[in-house]
């Protein structure tokens, strides 16, 4: 069983900055994505960013050039560092682990961008 646990989040202005955080506990294989999905207020749950473990990445449309997604694979844990926050980004965030075609989902953080 692996449990993902995510944190950071909370309330910033426009254009600020948020680092979230996320820690997966439990028999991790190599072969793994580590990744960030947000579900706005009203939408469906989106891709934010991912990464393989050989390090690729993708990015959604609306947070390339301003989000960026890494990963310590020594600690099992992964990061998102937003920047130049918009009120568009405001949601409830998760990462999400894939293994061996299973998926394990954090409990969600909340992200509000507002001034």
């Amino acid at each position: 069983q692996v449990n993902v646990v995510e944190s950071g989040g909370g309330l910033v202005q426009p254009g600020g900055s948020l680092r979230l955080s996320c820690e997966a506990s439990g028999i991790i294989f190599g072969s793994n994505v580590m990744g960030w999905w947000r579900q706005p207020p009203g939408q469906q749950r989106e891709l934010v960013a991912d990464i393989y473990g050989g390090g690729t990445t993708r990015y959604g449309d609306s947070v390339k050039g301003r989000f960026t997604i890494s990963r310590d694979n020594k600690k099992k844990s992964w990061y998102l560092q937003m920047n130049n926050l918009k009120p568009e980004d405001t949601a409830v965030y998760y990462c999400k682990f894939s293994m061996r075609g299973n998926d394990y989902w954090g409990q969600g953080t909340q992200v509000t961008v507002s001034s």
